[in-house]
């Protein structure tokens, strides 16, 4: 005579606990909508990487900014002219094109045109990202204004 029990083993529970703790990491950031507020802050932090950069070289070179012509590539161009001023490859723009080219703007203030990642005036030093989209966390706020 045996007796079976219908019930679910400890190892069943437990892997069933970690498929549904998966499914709510990968799930919960799109629900609540954090990816695109931690976009933003890892924009404001590249912004802050790269202002400073340029701050670091016009100290270092007589109150002068990096120059910039192109794209912002290509042998001492910008990219080049700020490797000593930050650490690994120059970054790309999380935002708009998604891509780390520069475009040269004489106009102060720099206005975003949405055609390359970020927008630099080498009179000024004034570097923004080149996207005219509104922030997750404030609508009436570009990314441009960050």
């Amino acid at each position: 005579m045996s007796h079976q029990k219908n019930a679910f083993t400890l190892i069943e529970l437990v892997v069933v606990i970690l498929i549904l703790g998966i499914l709510a990491g990968v799930g919960a950031p799109k629900l609540f909508s954090t990816s695109g507020v931690a976009t933003e802050n890892g924009l404001r932090q590249t912004l802050s990487v790269v202002r400073d950069g340029i701050e670091l070289y016009s100290a270092d070179n007589a109150g002068s900014f990096p120059t910039c012509t192109g794209d912002g590539t290509g042998a001492g161009n910008f990219h080049d002219l700020m490797k000593t001023y930050i650490r690994g490859d120059f970054p790309t723009c999380p935002v708009g094109t998604k891509d780390n080219l520069i475009k040269v703007s004489a106009v102060d203030p720099v206005v975003a045109d949405d055609t390359t990642g970020w927008m630099y005036n080498p009179t000024t030093g004034e570097f923004i990202c080149n996207s005219t989209s509104a922030t997750p966390t404030n609508g009436a706020v570009t990314y441009d204004a960050l």
